[in-house]
């Protein structure tokens, strides 16, 4: 017997990603991957700029392949900040990681999108 659970749906028209994101309670999470996405995307362009094969990128690194495999997957966030810095090194390249205020972030938002933003943190 196939039986279909219905599912309440929220209607999200009108607001940011974000607060969808927000209300979905996985706006760290999603953030996280999207970061790492652009490292190892980064990483990746770095590398084939100086042709720089994994085997050459790992032994300046003294780590395994398999680990550099890791760094460089896009969906690992396990990554150490020190891994992501030290591969930044030996590619001649550097990480500059900032913290910003969320309420700054909403300020730079136009008007209308702000008004519909506060109405669904509310």
């Amino acid at each position: 017997m196939n039986v279909t659970k219905k599912r309440e749906r929220t209607n999200h028209s009108g607001s940011t990603f974000d607060s969808f994101l927000e209300e979905e309670g996985i706006r760290e999470e999603v953030e996280a991957v999207a970061i790492k996405r652009v490292l190892a995307w980064q990483l990746e362009q770095a590398m084939q700029e100086q042709q720089k094969s994994k085997r050459a990128m790992a032994k300046q690194l003294h780590t395994s392949r398999s680990q550099l495999d890791r760094l460089l997957d896009p969906g690992n966030v396990s990554v150490t900040l020190d891994t992501i810095t030290r591969a930044a090194s030996v590619l001649g390249k550097r990480i500059i990681i900032r913290v910003a205020d969320a309420k700054a972030e909403q300020a730079k938002l136009p008007e209308s999108k702000k008004a519909r933003h506060s109405r669904h943190a509310s």
